[in-house]
């Protein structure tokens, strides 16, 4: 069912399924991917969502006739699992990427004035792909460009198996390695507050060095940017859905499952209101505090681990204009409070005027304030970054917050995160805060999600699908 009602009857058995019986609960990227991945391989699977729609922290909702994105997302050509998990629901043309990265960049805190920068790449062997775009980088001094190289060098020799990595925070890396304060704001933060959700001071060595040499260092198109040209919701819920509903996965949203347990037999069961689900295995697919309440004792070494993650939060601010006052697709900025702002205008479905999303990450002096207070603080950093915003009328201004929108990217964070194995036969963990060696991203969800299935399929004797790893192979 994917209608939002429940039903008691189950899937009728076919040649196509293995008799084998899987329960997903959470509809996220990681529990989406996770149910496909057995559906493909001959299980029969029910997924569970509590919420009533599936996508879980990249949503879309409806305010005032537009279509909403909770927050902006975007994915690099490097994410080889969530691109092939737009391959797999059929929506990779509605989140296309650059032909070629290019990052505007303003600087609004200049003696001349407002500046624009860009951070591109050529199509050349890396590292000499981001040369041309880093020399001619106006936002940071001939010195601090030259440091920058060598910095980025020594980044690309460090190996990301070492977990002494995991120990050290990325700040100190980087003013060791003679980075200043301002390349650190203007380049290094720049980048990796958007993916990591914390400042470098803030984030761990080794989940910093595996965005920046899988990102930039790896091959010259890595870091080009892709994003949904469409609402969220129109690729992670209803093309996911009708992806699940192809593969005979049954989909219960509003289903809140209240214990897992399982019996003398091995087999587990599912509790949720008004029924019990048997199945072979069972995947927590939820945030970290959510599976820690759901796993049964013995389940890992060290349950308590999972509550020693921390969170990150991440804020968005909506602003619609009574006229178009950007005329590019997004940009970064510095010297502003304003980290990214896109244009969702078309996405949105307006058909007046201009939309645009702020997405502030690592938010955390700011995730609680109120609507007013924002909005005297953002809206006239808007007008010192977009000159046609002086004049414009500003018909609504509202705000996004998801106060646990990632796990925290400290250092130590590594040894925290478990794998998609438990030591109890036939339970599985997925989800982006898992050992994926990713951070909290898209990516992350989707590979923790095909590590699950994986793990569930070799105990449940099945062949995993051909195509379930060929992201791996694209990589």
């Amino acid at each position: 069912m994917t209608d939002g009602t429940r039903s008691d009857e189950p899937l009728a058995d076919t040649p196509e399924h293995s008799g084998k019986d899987a329960v997903v609960v959470g509809g996220g990227l990681a529990g989406i991917t996770t149910a496909l991945a057995l559906a493909d391989a001959g299980v029969r699977v029910t997924l569970l969502e509590g919420r009533p729609r599936l996508g879980g922290l990249a949503f879309s909702f409806q305010r005032d006739g537009l279509t909403v994105d909770n927050g902006q997302h975007v994915y690099l050509r490097c994410c080889t699992a969530y691109r092939w998990f737009l391959d797999r629901i059929e929506g990779a043309a509605l989140a296309p990427l650059q032909d070629r990265l290019d990052v505007p960049v303003l600087d609004v805190d200049r003696p001349e004035g407002r500046r624009l920068g860009r951070l591109r790449r050529d199509a050349l062997p890396v590292p000499l792909h981001l040369g041309r775009g880093l020399a001619t980088y106006p936002h940071l001094s001939l010195a601090e460009r030259a440091r920058v190289g060598r910095a980025a060098l020594a980044l690309k020799g460090l190996d990301l198996a070492d977990p002494t990595l995991d120990t050290q925070d990325f700040g100190s890396w980087l003013t060791a390695h003679g980075q200043s304060a301002r390349a650190i704001e203007a380049l290094w933060d720049l980048v990796g507050v958007a993916t990591l959700n914390a400042v470098a001071g803030d984030a761990s060595l080794g989940l910093a060095a595996m965005v920046f040499k899988t990102g930039l260092l790896s091959e010259p198109g890595a870091a080009d940017i892709g994003w949904a040209r469409v609402p969220l919701g129109e690729l992670h819920d209803r093309l996911a859905r009708k992806a699940l509903d192809s593969a005979g996965v049954r989909t219960e949203v509003r289903t809140r499952v209240t214990s897992i347990s399982t019996d003398e037999n091995g087999r587990w069961s599912v509790q949720v209101p008004g029924e019990t689900l048997a199945a072979d295995a069972v995947v927590l697919a939820v945030p970290h505090r959510e599976a820690h309440d759901l796993l049964p004792p013995g389940a890992l070494d060290a349950p308590g681990r999972l509550l020693e993650i921390g969170t990150a939060p991440i804020l968005n601010v909506h602003v619609v204009y009574d006229r178009t006052v950007l005329t590019r697709p997004f940009f970064a900025a510095l010297g502003t409070p304003v980290q990214w702002v896109f244009d969702r205008t078309e996405a949105s479905g307006l058909s007046g005027g201009q939309y645009l999303a702020l997405s502030q990450s690592a938010a955390h002096d700011e995730i609680d304030e109120p609507v007013a207070v924002l909005r005297e603080r953002y809206l006239p950093e808007l007008e010192r970054l977009l000159p046609r915003a002086r004049g414009a009328e500003v018909r609504d201004f509202f705000v996004t917050r998801e106060r646990t929108a990632t796990f925290a990217p400290t250092p130590g964070v590594g040894r925290l995160r478990p794998g998609a194995r438990t030591k109890a036969p036939g339970l599985y963990l997925a989800g982006a805060w898992t050992a994926t060696g990713w951070p909290a991203t898209m990516e992350s969800a989707v590979r923790s999600g095909v590590s699950a299935a994986d793990a569930a399929l070799g105990a449940l004797g099945r062949t995993r699908p051909r195509h379930l790893f060929a992201f791996e192979e694209a990589a």
